[in-house]
């Protein structure tokens, strides 16, 4: 069971290139949700889902567009260079792409429960691709529609053209931009967000169709899933690192127990990841240790104990191992940096 739901850093990047094409104040949206050029770069980026209410909140203030969604969805990129692509270009055709999309969707975002339905002479796709508090942020769901949009047009060399778009959504004011943006009819207050288009589009060949292009597209999905899938574990395991930290009693046997697993497996599963359990606790406490010495005022005795060091001079010690300097000389290092 994933606790944590994430989306893929691609996602995230796309808005950024959109919000410069848009002219957006982007260093201000970042600034605000604590974004860094640095954190978009990180080759394996996930986001936390539940931080795109807040992300998308801060975009409507700060550009003052209650549209902001529809409007960044128009210059959006359209999304490449990832296997989800690969496996709709090598697919014989459109419906394939769609079916085998579906079933790596995960790798799009952890909150992803998307379906294709088939009635008489229409599809339906429903886009479950948010939770329920994401979902009622307008915003996310107009965005990701149209991405979906241009993605489609580009996989079938625009021969894709969609028929109805629903919304769980209210109404806005006016559908106006929304029907020039999408190109079909949009009806707001449904019960579930869907794409609807032709049936026959389905059998839409891929002109890039390739057995054995696509066999290899395949197994590479099933590992970069099975990597999501360690990395599950991982989360797990800081999750309740965060939970016990304040106590003391931090180890592999306890935070196994808590997971209901035997510490032997445990051990297995990290190393599965490429990491063990003394490494995740120590880039969790390098981590909180940081965050309290940049983004607080509390004293070091205190943070001692937040971090779970039993004594001042063990905390000092492993510091100056993890950053190369005091927690003194860091936190002074980012007062000066404020």
């Amino acid at each position: 069971m994933i606790e944590n739901k994430t989306d893929a850093g691609v996602m995230i990047r796309l808005i950024h290139q959109a919000m410069l094409r848009h002219g957006v104040d982007v260093d201000e949206v970042f600034r605000r949700c604590g974004i860094t050029e640095e954190y978009l770069a990180q080759e394996q980026l996930r986001t936390p889902h539940e931080a795109q209410v807040f992300f998308w909140e801060v975009l409507e203030d700060v550009s003052q567009d209650p549209d902001i969604g529809l409007h960044l969805g128009e210059y959006l990129p359209v999304f490449k260079g990832q296997v989800l692509e690969y496996l709709f270009l090598s697919s014989p055709n459109f419906g394939e792409g769609i079916r085998r999309g579906i079933a790596y969707q995960r790798l799009l975002s952890d909150a992803a429960d998307i379906r294709l339905d088939i009635e008489g002479d229409m599809a339906c796709i429903t886009l479950n691709v948010a939770t329920l508090a994401v979902r009622q942020i307008r915003h996310f769901s107009e965005c990701f529609t149209l991405g979906l949009l241009k993605f489609f047009r580009f996989v079938t060399e625009g021969a894709f053209q969609p028929y109805r778009i629903d919304f769980e959504h209210k109404a806005p004011k006016s559908s106006t931009e929304h029907e020039r943006l999408f190109g079909a009819e949009v009806r707001f207050d449904q019960p579930l967000t869907q794409l609807w288009f032709k049936a026959e589009l389905l059998n839409l060949p891929s002109a890039h169709a390739e057995p054995e292009l696509l066999k290899l597209h395949e197994q590479l999905a099933s590992q970069q899933l099975a990597r999501l899938e360690l990395q599950d574990v991982v989360s797990q395991v800081r999750r309740v690192i965060a939970e016990l930290l304040e106590s003391g009693e931090v180890s592999l046997e306890v935070v196994a127990q808590r997971l209901d697993l035997k510490p032997r497996t445990l051990r297995t599963r990290l190393s599965e990841a490429n990491t063990n359990f003394n490494q995740v606790l120590a880039e969790f406490r390098c981590h909180l240790a940081k965050k309290l010495l940049s983004q607080t005022d509390e004293s070091i005795d205190e943070i001692v104990y937040l971090t779970g060091f039993s004594e001042p001079s063990t905390f000092y010690r492993a510091f100056r191992r993890w950053v190369g300097m005091t927690p003194v000389e860091y936190r002074r290092q980012k007062q000066n940096q404020s």
